[in-house]
């Protein structure tokens, strides 16, 4: 039977990230070290080729590959990132791809260029549908976003039970007119979607969504439209869900502008529990979704995935927390 990093990690007591960083001669208390070394030389541990390029100093690096750094998300799920790869000895390279699938396929190319020892990526739709069909010399952990064909290692979160959630918790407070605002670059907002469609059917409403790019300005831009004069309040939603912290920070923007009042005028709930979303009017409802535990697990999965190629693909799904403050207050 092969010994890997995970049978060091139990014999020793430790996390495989913690036996990743000896090995890689990182930065770690003498005591843990000693823990290591001792479970290695009991369990009979051999690094792989995999592994010593990662203990390598010139391939001590990964690609964190994400969608839009401006996108709260994204800046939480990168600081995780970069500290867990801090822990484990490795340096990170950054890239933005704006949900551009032409940047993205440039940063893969940079990746296999830098030889680097892993990636961790957040993808568009029409990239993540042509993984399967390619190879790299390098494995890759995904995160945020999912194909049910892909061979990587998948971080995401339960969208779709998430957006549900949203929905569910308008209608007890009373709201019936209940839109949604979708990005439709990424497998997250069309999961989101499908969750937003599938909870308004179950409670007998009509859905009305819009797919808008995944912009704070896009988001803007519909809701002016939909409140241009006095006869769009017949067609205007009583509450609004927005899948991203982009299209939410648009809504509750254009919301001000045109004078309508969270939540007297119109509800507003969200996905991303930033700071501002406490801080604005009587608060902003909004999924919290699991950030730090996303980037330790992708990185978890990295590690593991570099120590045994040709383990069987893994899919974490996590579940997001719904946080309610007064955006959403009870209909009266």
């Amino acid at each position: 039977m092969t010994v890997g990093i995970k049978d060091v990690a139990r014999v020793a007591g430790v996390s495989p990230a913690t036996v990743s960083r000896v090995l890689g001669n990182g930065v770690v208390s003498d005591t843990l070290r000693a823990q290591v070394e001792a479970a290695v030389r009991e369990t009979g541990y051999r690094p792989n080729l995999s592994a010593r390029r990662l203990r390598s100093r010139h391939s001590q690096t990964i690609g964190l590959i994400v969608a839009d750094i401006r996108n709260p998300f994204f800046t939480a799920v990168s600081r995780a990132v970069e500290d867990a790869a801090y822990r484990a000895g490795l340096r990170v390279i950054l890239c933005n791809t704006d949900e551009n699938p032409e940047k993205e396929a440039m940063y893969l190319r940079l990746m296999e260029e830098e030889r680097v020892t892993g990636v961790i990526f957040a993808p568009t739709r029409r990239t993540v549908e042509q993984m399967a069909e390619t190879s790299r010399s390098f494995p890759t952990v995904l995160i945020d976003r999912a194909c049910q064909r892909s061979r990587e290692d998948t971080v995401v979160l339960d969208n779709a039970a998430a957006a549900g959630v949203l929905v569910e918790h308008l209608y007890d407070r009373g709201y019936r007119r209940i839109a949604g605002l979708f990005g439709n670059a990424s497998t997250t907002g069309i999961e989101r979607h499908d969750g937003y469609r599938a909870a308004m059917a179950r409670l007998g409403l009509p859905p009305a969504a819009v797919f808008i790019p995944p912009a704070a300005e896009a988001a803007e831009a519909e809701l002016r439209r939909r409140t241009v004069d006095a006869g769009e309040a017949l067609r205007r939603p009583e509450a609004i869900i927005a899948s991203n912290g982009l299209l939410l920070m648009g809504v509750v923007r254009a919301a001000g502008e045109t004078g309508l009042a969270i939540p007297g005028d119109l509800a507003v709930a969200g996905f991303d529990n930033e700071r501002w979303t406490e801080l604005v009017g009587p608060g902003i409802t909004v999924i919290e979704q699991p950030v730090e535990a996303i980037g330790r697990a992708a990185m978890e999965m990295l590690l593991d995935r570099i120590d045994t190629p040709d383990a069987p693909v893994r899919k974490l799904v996590l579940n997001g927390r719904c946080i309610v403050r007064g955006s959403t207050a009870k209909r009266t």
